[in-house]
């Protein structure tokens, strides 16, 4: 994959989850420092964990300030049309499920980047898009979505297998690229729909 391809993809993830995390933490009523700090995490968690994994240290956003940037801006612009969206949890749920997309097939292309097997490249996508999420609802005190019935890690995975089904049939890289953020974000749209969950273990 191209650097620049890379960069536009963890742009739009940084952007969708930094929104992601500001609604969430506007729905608790935090402060304006709140909202950024939980927009910070959400948006640099996954990145974070999968580059300690990696080695690849300082991690990404203490390389380029321009992320940090990014992620400031974000959140005021969110804190600041707040008020012109009523629809907090769908807004929420949208932009999560687009910052899912983005980061999980972010993941996968650093860990072919650094030549790992194609079942650890789907676990690190996993990673990328799964832990600021994570990260963000321990903060926020509920119990993290990936901890829940609901589907959310399961569409990273099933993404990665369907990325590298398509690079096995030849598929040229944008276009698999797009297609699995594509199938990520639909089928989570689709399983909150229909209210398709795992099974759930416990008395």
């Amino acid at each position: 994959m191209e650097i620049s391809t890379m960069e536009t993809i963890e742009t739009l993830g940084t952007v969708a989850f930094s929104i992601s995390g500001s609604f969430a933490a506007m729905q608790r009523r935090l402060d304006p420092f709140g909202v950024l700090i939980i927009a910070f995490v959400t948006s640099i968690g996954g990145g974070t964990v999968r580059d300690l994994l990696l080695g690849d240290t300082p991690v990404a956003w203490m390389r380029d300030v321009n992320y940090c940037l990014l992620i400031l801006l974000t959140s005021l612009a969110t804190i600041f049309f707040k008020t012109h969206i009523k629809k907090f949890k769908v807004t929420l749920f949208l932009f999560d499920s687009a910052g899912l997309g983005l980061f999980t097939m972010l993941g996968i292309q650093k860990g072919i980047m650094f030549g790992l097997s194609p079942g650890i490249c789907v676990a690190l996508g996993t990673i990328t898009g799964c832990f600021g999420g994570v990260i963000r609802d321990t903060f926020l005190n509920t119990i993290p979505l990936i901890f829940r019935k609901e589907i959310y890690a399961t569409a990273c995975i099933l993404g990665g297998v369907l990325y590298f089904t398509l690079k096995y049939f030849n598929m040229k890289e944008d276009v698999a690229n797009i297609s699995v953020i594509a199938f990520i974000f639909v089928f989570r749209i689709v399983v909150v729909r229909y209210k398709l969950t795992l099974p759930k273990f416990g008395y």
